[in-house]
């Protein structure tokens, strides 16, 4: 009888924890009430930057359409981890967005990560600070900019950061 109990708690939990992945964060903005607009920007951030991972959202209580929310979800990976991160400022039909994306990975220099960036995009913008300690990478139409930032001899820290104004 105990393997039954066991077995039946085992599957209650398993089945418990699945919902708690199974929400993305735009749908868990949409429980807690956010505004429909921030709630359809956040829905297309999410599928941009491709989140699948754990999911956490801080939303008034009171007043989740008319206030500022935040919204994190963190990834694992095999040779680092990512933690994406966005503030939405309802302001009546429209949405203010802040990203923030840092991925720390364990088997690649900043100067790698820097080359295969400009690899791809010959024209950004490379400042380099405390003697390649610190990478500033910036396009040429200053959408976003990313800080990459040594991590022992061979790691790095990718911090990429946002603004967007959407319809305005």
């Amino acid at each position: 009888m105990k393997q039954y109990t066991k077995k039946i708690i085992g599957i209650v939990f398993l089945l418990l924890s699945i919902n708690v992945y199974a929400l993305s964060l735009s749908d868990d903005a949409i429980e807690r009430g956010i505004s429909e607009t921030c709630a359809s920007y956040l829905n297309q951030v999410e599928k941009s930057y491709n989140l699948s991972g754990l999911n956490i959202t801080f939303a008034h209580p009171e007043n989740p359409a008319l206030l500022p929310s935040l919204h994190i979800s963190s990834q694992k990976y095999n040779n680092g981890s990512s933690t994406f991160s966005a503030t939405l400022t309802p302001d009546e039909e429209y949405c203010y967005i802040s990203t923030v994306l840092v991925t720390s990975v364990i088997n690649q220099t900043c100067s790698e990560i820097s080359l295969l960036k400009l690899e791809t995009n010959p024209n950004l913008l490379v400042s380099s600070y405390a003697d390649g300690d610190f990478t500033i990478i910036t396009p040429d139409d200053n959408t976003y900019q990313i800080i990459l930032t040594t991590q022992g001899e061979v790691g790095c820290a990718m911090t990429e950061t946002r603004m967007l104004w959407p319809g305005r």
